[in-house]
């Protein structure tokens, strides 16, 4: 066994989420513009490199793994890079192979994840309301996910939606997308909407919906009771002891979770970054690209990456300005 990754500040390194392309065929108002530039395909790691990254990772104690975009589900050829990861999964050395989806995709893929050893997907889906679901997305249709929703279900998929909290636009669903998903038996986390690119004419003050606010709404209805569980991501879990059902919060701006970050973030180009809300990263496309028969510079060189891992992010609303607001779009590093 190789020594753990462990940041300066003592947390140990195990998970890994994975970009595998910056493209989508969405453009959520708080995620992308609607004419945006993609990278050149020349750019990306390709499946062979990722499958190399990912498993150099995995060798230096990764245990959980997960595939993010842009939408991952529209590269290319992507379910050969899934079934390469299930060796990692049938030797025991990953803990769990996952992704998260605008779930546009899924109804073709379902079956497929599923047999790769995929067990748990997330769903990004913010609204119910097929009208607003056209706008908040510019490009999606509700029903096609809705189907693959279905389909994922089917396939045995467990799956948790993501839904990021808009002030005036999806307030008035908490309980209705509340007791959707618990008819269901699905999770759902809410997340606070983050400062990541520039989107424009969209007013990142007015999107912003503080999840204490929320969570006080909810509390107007249900029973709520804080549970201590943790999935290995940034979630804060509490139970509505009225229904049973786990409701999830990332709370970037009213609680910042950083203390128990185990996480780093690549990208489809090889860069990585140790902290969503900051602009620091290190290229380990190069020590991958001319280290192909020799693994030891890839292995240096994401350690000394882990050495530099910060922290904490700067995100910060509470004066009415956009504090700690990154250039890149959240497509770029990875949803």
């Amino acid at each position: 066994m190789k020594d753990a990754l462990i940041d300066p500040f003592a947390r140990e390194i195990t998970y890994l989420r994975v970009s595998v392309t910056d493209r989508c065929d969405f453009r959520c108002v708080y995620c992308m513009v609607e004419d945006m530039k993609f990278l050149p395909k020349k750019d990306l790691l390709s499946l062979e490199e990722l499958d190399r990254m990912c498993s150099a990772f995995i060798e230096l104690g990764v245990r959980k793994l997960r595939i993010t975009g842009g939408e991952p589900l529209v590269r290319r050829n992507i379910m050969s890079f899934f079934n390469r990861m299930t060796r990692h999964l049938d030797s025991g050395a990953l803990d769990e192979l996952t992704l998260t989806t605008n779930g546009s995709q899924l109804y073709r893929f379902a079956e497929d994840l599923y047999s790769a050893g995929v067990r748990r997907i997330n769903v990004s889906l913010d609204t119910l309301d097929e009208q607003k679901f056209a706008r908040v997305t510019r490009w999606g249709r509700l029903k096609q996910v809705l189907r693959g929703i279905d389909a994922a279900q089917s396939a045995g998929l467990r799956i948790k939606i993501n839904a990021v909290a808009l002030k005036g636009f999806n307030e008035e669903e908490l309980f209705t997308i509340t007791e959707w998903c618990h008819a269901r038996d699905m999770d759902l986390t809410w997340i606070e909407v983050m400062p990541m690119g520039d989107m424009g004419t969209e007013d990142r003050i007015g999107q912003y919906w503080a999840l204490s606010e929320l969570r006080d709404q909810l509390a107007q209805r249900y029973t709520l009771t804080h549970l201590l569980e943790r999935t290995g991501g940034p979630a804060r879990y509490l139970r509505l002891e009225e229904t049973g059902q786990k409701i999830g919060f990332i709370t970037p701006l009213t609680h910042n979770f950083c203390e128990s970050c185990n996480r780093v973030r690549l990208t489809c180009t090889g860069e990585l970054y140790m902290c969503l809300g900051q602009e620091d990263m290190a290229d380990l496309r190069a020590p991958l690209r001319n280290t192909a028969d020799s693994p030891k510079a890839l292995e240096e060189a994401i350690r000394k990456a882990i050495r530099l891992k910060p922290k904490g992010h700067d995100f910060d609303y509470s004066r009415q300005v956009i504090s700690g607001q990154m250039t890149r779009h959240m497509s770029h590093t990875g949803g």
